[in-house]
Formats: structure tokens, C-alpha cells, sequence
């Protein structure tokens, strides 16, 4: 069960710089402005009609909305699915990654549409969220979501998707919540009789496109963590599972107890490589003090710590010390592997949920972290694991210890740690990157959807956009403009939702480019952008061994 804590601002790594952080759009000017301790106040009356003839510019949620769109689907037909387990709080796009055969039931939507979790506690932690889907075929997903579209002319479903973040409708619709403990629901009559100002679309315009304009940042950032970290997995998987790493030709297999190794590895014990670290202590004794808590919530959260109150740290946890990894032995079914970055401003602690790993050298902190991301590891745990419910699965410490894998030679793991770390680096820089942008974007919400920000007078660029069904301002990709270079085909993807591509930004490298003309003729393409490709391209090289 989660642990109720006062959340503060997430903790940055100790090393980051401003340069590193970035400007952001000017985020950090922009969040000056506000006091964050104010708290905008909104009194909204769910069956007040005299209210509504008072002013009328306010309408019932219901009549400015579409709730629960018809969506025709064919049973038996495949279609892309979206689960609960699939949004993550924080984010404000979920992106279909999987398709499932229709039966029957469940809620159904089309890209654009928005998502609300009526269930606790996915609606209090915010599960609110629009679809973006890569293809033009109807989804649907669980039976757990109202469905909201906006309405032509009338509506922004963009906009809408910000009005449901807001406490407008998010604070009535958790009020309205009844059920057994544990299995409330919003009641959907509820929430569509909650009046809201009526705004033109134009306004709506401006203030989804200021609001997305964040969102668009953290799901390119988002993006870009996964590339790095698939490179370093690939990395690993390539040198220390397939056994093609450098030289590799010149060096014969030999039989072990876990099958052919490469001559001069070892088959270790995890206890006769690393050390369990378990150094409790009860945060509620240092009333006073604010620890950075590696909590499991914090890790399903985008991976970012958060500072709170040692009073309001009820249960004992492990303090963190420097050079160990973080592995959770709670439903281990889920992978969830941490490489802690630390400041020396307040003691980092842990949830007993995970174990405490450091090293014996020549094992190194980046082997470990890759080592327990890779899926034989997360098979090879998983069946360890015992516990009466399937929700409830730990895998004992001795077990854990027990497991044996292969070492390879000390100067591998040194030509790997030096390859990995600066990715990992990187990974972590841009997740702080994205809490400065969440924590903006959430200074601003509740000011524009109230008004309390006027930005009807504003002049805001929305015309350069691609309005959907729903009237939801699309941005053009940056590809419809290049859809003419071959370039762009083929490799990985940069930026998510263009087709952008490693390879077309390595070719203009290799035509010569310089990065500030790179940078001049593509807004769209960013400084990380370059240097990710440059280092999928190293990692590329290295794993081949050239």
C-alpha cells in the first residue's frame, strides 16, 4: 500500500548545472512568478441553476462535452488497447502500444479523446490523460474510464484534457465517489453537472497550446530516456549475453554450470559479488529533517525521488549510501531497478521493499543496473518469488544471493562502465529536466483554466496547427516538411509522434553539418537530440566491436 507523505519538489542530482537543466522555454523565470504556497480557490456548485442564470457564461460540463463517444467496433477483430496500468501520473499522453482482440464491454475511443480514471485511486492520483494514437483505427481499453471529446465549435479537446487535470472537475468528481472501501467510483451523473466558465475556442486554443507545449517537452524527453537506456541494454545484451564483445573471436568458449562461456569468465554467486546493505533507521524520530525517499510510488512515477517530512514517514526504511543499485524484491514480475543519484544535502532512505546492492569491485554499479534490467535476470528472479497473493510476491534475500551468473573479465567490465555511465548520466539530467517542466506546468494549469492568467488578449500562434474530429489542435510534424528527403527513412526514432529518425540526423553530420545549422534550419531537433545519435552511434560501433 502506498504510503501517505507530504510530497514536495522531486530531488536533483548532484552534479547538475543550469547549462545541464536548461532554460526550458524560460520555465525557471516563469515559475518565479508564482507563489507556490497560494492556492486558487474555486467554488463550483453541482446542482445550482440560480448560479448558471447569473452568469451566463457558465455551462454544464455535460453539454460542453461528448461523454462516452460512440465508437463502432467489429468482435473478434483486433484493435489498440489501453489499460490502466498503461497511464502514468504525471504524464498527460498515453500512447497505444499494443493491440488486443475485441469481445465485448469496455470503454471505446479514437485518438484525441481523453481518458478519466473513475475508480480510487487512479482518479486522486491523477489518471487523466489523452489518447495519441499512431494509426487511424478506433481503440478501446478499460472498463475503468469515462470518455470525454470535444464538441465542434464548441469545444477543444486539448483543452479539455487540462479542465479535467484542473480542480474544477478533478475535486467533484473525487467528492462524488461511492462503493466499497478500496473499489470507489466517481459517479459520472456528477461530474457532468458540474458548471465551468464557457470560454471561446480560441481561448480554449491558446491555453491548450501553452499547456502542451510542456507535455510535448516531457513526452520528447521521455523519449529520449528510453532510446539511451535501450542503448545501454542493447550494449549489455550484445557483450554479455550473446558474447559478441570486442575480440571476442580470438577467445574459445568453455563449458560451465550455466552452460559455454567465453575463457577467463567466472560463474559468481550474487553473495560472493555484492553486498545486501541494510542500514535502517526510522525517519519519524528526525521530525525536523527532509529525506530524498526512493519509494516504490517514486520509481512507478517517472523514477524521481521526493523530499518529505521525516513526521510524515511513518514505517522504517534503509538509509542509501553512494555506488549501490536498488532492486525491488516486491512482485518481481515487474522489473523495477534504481541507480540512485545522491546530494549530499539530505540522507537518501528506501522503501525494505528494495534490496541495497553494492558491488566487490570488479563489479561495477553499471553492470549490476544492466544486468538486473535484462529479461533473463527478470525470469530468473521471478520464479523465486512466494507469497499468497499475486499482488503480494517477494523474493527472499538468501534466495537471492544464491543465484549464480557469469563475470566476465575485469577489463570488460571497466570498458563498459565507461561506455554506460555518461548515458546513464544523461537519463538522469533529463528526468529532473521533466520534473521542472511538470512542476511549472502545474503552477499554470489551474491559473489559465480559471482565468486567473488571461490569455484571451494574447497573441498566441495557433494557426500552424491540424485540427482533429474533436477540434484538438495538432501540431504539423516536423517530417511533413522533410516527407520529401529520403533521409528520414529507416533507423530509430528521435522524437516521438514525427518519424524523425537517428539516421537522418547522422547523415546531415555526415554531409558536414554544424550543430548550430543543424539546430537553425530544424527547430524541432534539440541539442540532446544530436548527442543521443552520437552515442547510439558509438554504442552501435562499440557492440560490433569497431
Amino acid at each position: 500500500m502506498a504510503e501517505e507523505s507530504k510530497i514536495k519538489d522531486p530531488m536533483p542530482p548532484p552534479d547538475a548545472t543550469p547549462e545541464e537543466i536548461g532554460e526550458f522555454w524560460d520555465t525557471h523565470s516563469l515559475a518565479d512568478h508564482w507563489d507556490e504556497t497560494h492556492e486558487v480557490e474555486f467554488q463550483v456548485n453541482l446542482n445550482s441553476q440560480q448560479q448558471k442564470k447569473q452568469n451566463e457564461n457558465m455551462i454544464r460540463f455535460g453539454d460542453f462535452v461528448e461523454v462516452n463517444p460512440q465508437v463502432k467496433l467489429e468482435k473478434g477483430k483486433e484493435y489498440p488497447y489501453i489499460e490502466m496500468a498503461d497511464i502514468n501520473p504525471g504524464n498527460s499522453f498515453v500512447f497505444t502500444q499494443k493491440e488486443r482482440v475485441y469481445k465485448s464491454g469496455g470503454s471505446r475511443f479514437q485518438s484525441g479523446d481523453i481518458l478519466f480514471a473513475r475508480i480510487t485511486p487512479c482518479l486522486e492520483n491523477g489518471k487523466i490523460v489523452q489518447c495519441k494514437n499512431t494509426s487511424d483505427q478506433p481503440c478501446f481499453g478499460s472498463t475503468e474510464f469515462f470518455i470525454f471529446r470535444g464538441k465542434p465549435n464548441l469545444s477543444d479537446s486539448t483543452y479539455i484534457l487540462y479542465l479535467a487535470l484542473s480542480p474544477i472537475i478533478r475535486d467533484p468528481a473525487v467528492k462524488s465517489m461511492s462503493g466499497a472501501s478500496g473499489r470507489q467510483r466517481a459517479a459520472l451523473q456528477s461530474v457532468e453537472d458540474i458548471y465551468i466558465t464557457l470560454r471561446s475556442l480560441p481561448t480554449q486554443r491558446k491555453i491548450a497550446t501553452i499547456l502542451s507545449t510542456y507535455d510535448d517537452l516531457i513526452e520528447n524527453n521521455t523519449h529520449r530516456i528510453k532510446i539511451l537506456e535501450d542503448m545501454a541494454q542493447t550494449l549489455y545484451r550484445e557483450w554479455f549475453v550473446h558474447y559478441r564483445f570486442p575480440g571476442h573471436e580470438n577467445v574459445p568458449m568453455v563449458e560451465s554450470e550455466l552452460g559455454p562461456i567465453p575463457q577467463g569468465w567466472e560463474i559468481v554467486q550474487f553473495s560472493g559479488m555484492l553486498d545486501l546493505v541494510r542500514n535502517g533507521i526510522t525517519p519519524s524520530k528526525f521530525s525536523e529533517e527532509i529525506f530524498a525517499h526512493f519509494s516504490i510510488p517514486a520509481f512507478d512515477n517517472e523514477h524521481m525521488p521526493t523530499l518529505e517530512d521525516g513526521d510524515s514517514i511513518r514505517s522504517s526504511k534503509y538509509l542509501i549510501t553512494g555506488g549501490t543499485v536498488l532492486l525491488s524484491k516486491l512482485n518481481p514480475r515487474i522489473p523495477r531497478v534504481w541507480f540512485p543519484f545522491l546530494n549530499t544535502e539530505h540522507r537518501a532512505i528506501t522503501s525494505t521493499e528494495f534490496f541495497i546492492l553494492k558491488p566487490r569491485p570488479p563489479v561495477n554499479c553499471m553492470f549490476l543496473y544492466n544486468l538486473f534490467r535484462s529479461p533473463e535476470f527478470t525470469e530468473n528472479f521471478s520464479v523465486r518469488a512466494l507469497g499468497t497473493s499475486t499482488s503480494h510476491q517477494r523474493v527472499k534475500p538468501d534466495d537471492f544471493l544464491n543465484i549464480s551468473v557469469s563475470i566476465p573479465t575485469e577489463s570488460l567490465l571497466d570498458d563498459f562502465q565507461q561506455k554506460v555511465s555518461p548515458l546513464v548520466n544523461i537519463c538522469n539530467t533529463l528526468r529532473l529536466k521533466n520534473a521542472t517542466l511538470r512542476q511549472t506546468r502545474d503552477l499554470l494549469l489551474p491559473k489559465l483554466i480559471s482565468g486567473e492568467i488571461d490569455v484571451s488578449q494574447l497573441d498566441i500562434a495557433t494557426e500552424a496547427v491540424q485540427p482533429n474530429k474533436g477540434g484538438t489542435p495538432i501540431p504539423y510534424p516536423l517530417t511533413d516538411r522533410l516527407h520529401s528527403d529520403k533521409n528520414i527513412l529507416g533507423g530509430k526514432p528521435v522524437i516521438k509522434g514525427t518519424r524523425l529518425s537517428v539516421k537522418f540526423i547522422l547523415d546531415l553530420l555526415k554531409q558536414g553539418w554544424k550543430e548550430e545549422d543543424i539546430l537553425e534550419n530544424h527547430p524541432r531537433i534539440t541539442h540532446e537530440d544530436i548527442t543521443a545519435c552520437q552515442e547510439y552511434q558509438k554504442v552501435k560501433r562499440a557492440s560490433i566491436g569497431r
